[in-house]
């Protein structure tokens, strides 16, 4: 009797048991855990400047429209937009039915909202992106109207990007300068804590408007600076998907029968920065463009890319690749000429070794390029001294005025107006080195007017001409985008701005 009793109850407990496993195994949490090469810095739309901070806010952040592989433009939280025939205005219909993270709804009211708040936010790096409109007008319920103050060609690739990320007014009004800590927005995955340095959470949001597409519970980026640790971690699974994978590790994750490697050409760049007007010390590089222009002839590209890249990245010297549509084939990239880098020098009436600071973010890349720079220069006279300091920090230097050389990656944007005006149009937000040239400004304005390719490359054949003169940025090389994860993911789709789009991920 007693037997018959623990044997029932065993069964009975292994039935229980087994249930449980099931019920666990049926509803346990997917965690996708992303390996970023920077620790962000505020994760608000208007405030925000990184790289790493855009691939943070896919996740949460949804836009007004987006762009695809072939870089469309498509629609996210609008459905369509019109532009006049005058081209100053542009009128947006949203998508009916949309709900920030705090349940409040993404209507017309909302969506001004935020517009205007890009536009008015007085730390606001938005301000330059919209600069064009005047006003920002509800027509219904679900349309809003851009009145703008002159047309505006750039204005729908803005709307792709932080510009056109929608917060929830109520939780930017609750929250103010202190919203970027506690971000709401209406993307498939809402905020739920940040660790400096260590990792920022996410969940599910139930209520997001495409939630049929969104397979994945957690997702958690983990900042992550050496790209060798970021590789490893990978490789032994601790995280399912890296990106900025070195150039020199693409045969070993090719290798890799647990890993696929994702690839597209970038829009963006990696330039030298130099601090013309904000030079507290006044040094040669500031004051004479033959000094920049020395700096540039002691550099040869395609040596650096061969050093530190295994010749996998494009060399350049414009602020879009040779392959791009705008790039100016009139402005080849100068072969390196020490003894005419010298001649400049002498020239611009400055002696020898020229005593430079250069701020370089951390990151082992980043440090590889500062150091072959560095030896290159010295051949020509320049005395680079190498300063690496943590990447968000850099940014606060950057408008400090606190360096003389900031080497800074930009990710780069679909019109070639993203990777010029923020730099180097006179008091442009991102403009660190202060440099103001206005023949140059007229000729950034007029772009923005004009909508015909083959008149806007004119107009940019001309600013290339003064710049390359005046060289506020000397541009090194174009990026390939290098995103690495398991072969367990599937659904990823590699993007020409090296965004990880988490909608349609799954994890096996």
């Amino acid at each position: 009797m007693r037997t018959s009793a623990i044997r029932k109850l065993g069964l009975a407990g292994l039935a229980t048991a087994l249930w449980l496993a099931f019920d666990a195994g049926a509803f346990a949490q997917t965690t996708l855990r992303i390996g970023i090469a920077q620790d962000p810095d505020i994760l608000d739309p208007s405030i925000g400047r990184t790289y790493v901070g855009r691939i943070v806010f896919s996740a949460f952040c949804d836009k007004l429209f987006d762009i695809d592989e072939k870089l469309n433009i498509v629609p996210q939280l609008a459905l369509s937009y019109e532009t006049s025939a005058d081209g100053k205005a542009m009128t947006i219909k949203l998508r009916p039915g949309v709900k920030f993270h705090d349940g409040e709804p993404l209507d017309a009211q909302a969506a001004k909202f935020s517009i205007e708040r890009h536009m008015t936010l007085p730390t606001s790096f938005r301000k330059s992106e919209l600069a064009s409109v005047d006003h920002v007008e509800v027509v219904d319920p679900l349309t809003i109207k851009l009145v703008l103050k002159t047309p505006f060609a750039p204005l729908i690739t803005q709307l792709t990007d932080r510009a056109g990320m929608m917060v929830s007014p109520k939780a930017a009004k609750e929250e103010g300068d202190k919203f970027g800590l506690h971000p709401i927005c209406a993307g498939p995955y809402k905020f739920v804590e940040r660790v400096q340095q260590d990792r920022i959470v996410f969940e599910k949001f139930a209520d997001y408007w495409n939630k049929d597409n969104v397979f994945i519970d957690r997702i958690v980026y983990q900042p992550i600076v050496d790209a060798t640790v970021r590789l490893a971690n990978l490789k032994s699974g601790s995280l399912d998907l890296i990106e900025r994978v070195l150039a020199t590790d693409i045969k070993d994750v090719r290798s890799d029968p647990n890993l696929v490697l994702a690839t597209a050409p970038s829009l963006g760049y990696l330039g030298l920065t130099i601090n013309i007007a904000n030079d507290k010390n006044k040094g040669p590089l500031s004051q004479s463009a033959k000094v920049r222009q020395a700096l540039e002839l002691s550099i040869d590209r395609e040596a650096l890319n061969q050093v530190v890249f295994n010749g996998e990245f494009t060399p350049g010297n414009q602020w879009v690749s040779p392959e791009h549509p705008y790039y100016q084939k009139a402005f080849p990239i100068p072969q390196r000429d020490v003894e005419k880098a010298k001649a400049l020098l002498k020239e611009a009436g400055v002696t020898p070794p020229i005593t430079v600071d250069m701020m370089v973010p951390q990151g082992s890349e980043e440090q590889a390029v500062a150091q072959v720079v560095q030896s290159m220069a010295a051949e020509a006279g320049f005395d680079l001294k190498i300063r690496t300091i943590e990447f968000a920090t850099s940014f606060k230097d950057a408008q400090a005025g606190n360096f003389q050389i900031f080497q800074i990656d930009w990710s780069g944007r679909i019109d070639p107006d993203g990777n010029s005006y923020v730099f180097m149009h006179t008091k442009a937000p991102q403009n660190d080195g202060g440099y103001s040239n206005p023949e140059a400004d007229k000729l950034m304005e007029d772009a923005r007017l004009v909508n015909d390719p083959a008149q806007r490359k004119a107009i940019y054949e001309k600013l290339t001409k003064i710049l390359l003169n005046d060289e506020p940025i000397i541009y090194l090389f174009h990026r390939k985008i290098l995103i690495a994860h398991t072969k367990k993911l599937e659904g990823y789709r590699s993007m020409p701005d090296g965004l990880v789009r988490v909608v349609g991920l799954k994890l096996k």
